[in-house]
């Protein structure tokens, strides 16, 4: 069976003509390869240096087909995409007639017009993944259209998270994020609270993400505190970066800031630390990098943002921050270092279980019985 994926992935071409994108999503396509014969990826190129982060597809199977680059909050990004909304469907519409099936990736803004191009003018099995936070509040006007409009159609729509009232045909699915070594590797790390603490944080560095309440947490700790504390590391880079830094700069405390890495050596990072910190406001479906931080025994402490708070629960696997400010941190923080090796180890157990969910291979399982019985 073929499968076509259209996203907004960014995409970048290599000095020796290797194309590389966004590496979670590049990682999980590569993995539908054990379920799909052939996959055309329909995503986005962009002319510009890769993040570390980007990787190429492991497989000539997948066959990466560029479309206009579009998209942005500014006013003239809006009229761009109006422009070349026509050569995407044109593009769109010429690999949906080599394909069984279609994979659209939303909320993104050529979901605005591809959703209704789908559902009324295409008679090609599919559906739709939308990977943001399904019961957000207030949500930009883009994404609530897709929304509205993705009820209201019955093709099956993969989303984030358990919710009431929820249309039979949306789906909750885990984003995956491991494979099934990585489960095992994670089985076998020993960690113990009987020392210093490391903390990690992995994501973009913007303050709506909680980086800065991150760091302001830790300043708040008094001297005796923060002798508890060995490294807090920070991985991932923004446009703030700079003024992260200079918030850590009279502390005592050893910040890394090791900007993008590998996903080996974020898990090297997670593998090294006791306490994964996400206090994050923006919008989220589920994070990826709290599975795989709590599948390497990182303990999470996590804002209630969308469907977080259905898999990490207080005092069970984690710290779900009542409110999410860098004083509510520091809270945890210091509840963290209450804990015993006992309550420690117990709450990384639980955690085990929820770390199966999002392997490549459960999610592939669930996608397989999804196109056999419902697509």
């Amino acid at each position: 069976m073929k499968l076509a994926i259209i996203s907004h992935t960014e995409h970048y071409l290599m000095a020796d003509g290797t194309i590389v994108g966004w590496g979670p999503t590049i990682t999980e396509i590569n993995h539908l390869l054990k379920i799909f014969d052939e996959i055309y990826h329909v995503a986005m190129l962009y002319d510009e240096m890769p993040p570390p982060s980007a990787l190429p597809y492991n497989s000539d199977k997948v066959k990466f087909v560029a479309m206009p680059s579009v998209g942005g909050q500014a006013i003239k990004a809006k009229f761009n995409m109006i422009f070349k909304a026509p050569r995407v469907l044109k593009t769109v519409n010429s690999v949906l007639k080599k394909v069984d099936c279609f994979q659209l990736r939303t909320p993104t803004g050529i979901g605005v017009f591809l959703i209704p191009y789908l559902t009324l003018l295409s008679k090609k099995k599919g559906w739709f993944k939308y990977a943001g936070n399904w019961n957000q509040k207030n949500a930009p006007i883009g994404y609530a259209i897709q929304r509205w409009m993705l009820k209201r159609q019955s093709r099956p729509v993969t989303i984030n998270g358990m919710w009431e009232q929820q249309p039979k045909h949306c789906l909750s699915f885990e984003n995956p994020c491991l494979t099934v070594e990585d489960v095992e590797v994670g089985k076998t790390i020993l960690k113990s609270l009987n020392g210093k603490i490391s903390f990690c944080y992995v994501g973009r560095l913007e303050r709506e993400k909680g980086v800065e309440r991150i760091i302001k947490a830790f300043l708040l700790l008094s001297p005796q505190e923060r002798s508890h504390v060995d490294q807090v590391h920070l991985v991932g880079n923004g446009v703030e970066v700079d003024y992260f830094k200079s918030l850590t700069q009279s502390s005592d405390i050893s910040f890394q800031f090791h900007g993008f890495l590998p996903r080996k050596q974020v898990h090297d990072i997670y593998k090294s630390s006791h306490v994964f910190l996400m206090p994050t406001t923006a919008s989220e479906g589920f994070p990826k990098v709290i599975a795989e931080a709590i599948n390497f025994k990182c303990l999470p402490v996590v804002s209630n943002i969308s469907s977080i708070g259905h898999y990490i629960k207080t005092g069970d696997n984690g710290i779900v921050l009542s409110e999410i400010t860098s004083k509510t941190v520091a809270q945890a923080i210091r509840e963290l270092f209450s804990f015993d090796d006992a309550d420690y180890e117990r709450m990384n157990k639980n955690n085990i279980e929820i770390a199966k969910r999002f392997t490549f291979l459960h999610y592939n399982n669930r996608i397989k019985s999804l196109v056999e019985d419902k697509v």
